[in-house]
């Protein structure tokens, strides 16, 4: 990590990860009616999502 913007944007990255996995949000995915499976598919594309933009960040590191 050799920019302050990178490290900005890390840390940004972890402070969502936090909210998506924070219990309030679960608790809304787990009570919706619209299908049972849905806290198994938002934590897989929660999960899926924070994983990619991680990816994506480190990637893109070299061109700044």
């Amino acid at each position: 990590m050799s920019t302050p913007r990178l490290k900005e944007r890390l840390v940004a990255l972890i402070v969502l990860a936090a909210l998506l996995f924070s219990p309030p949000l679960l608790l809304i995915a787990d009570r919706s009616a619209a299908a049972p499976g849905w806290l198994v598919a938002y934590l897989f594309l929660a999960w899926g999502t924070v994983i990619a933009l991680m990816a994506w960040l480190m990637e893109h590191r070299h061109e700044e």
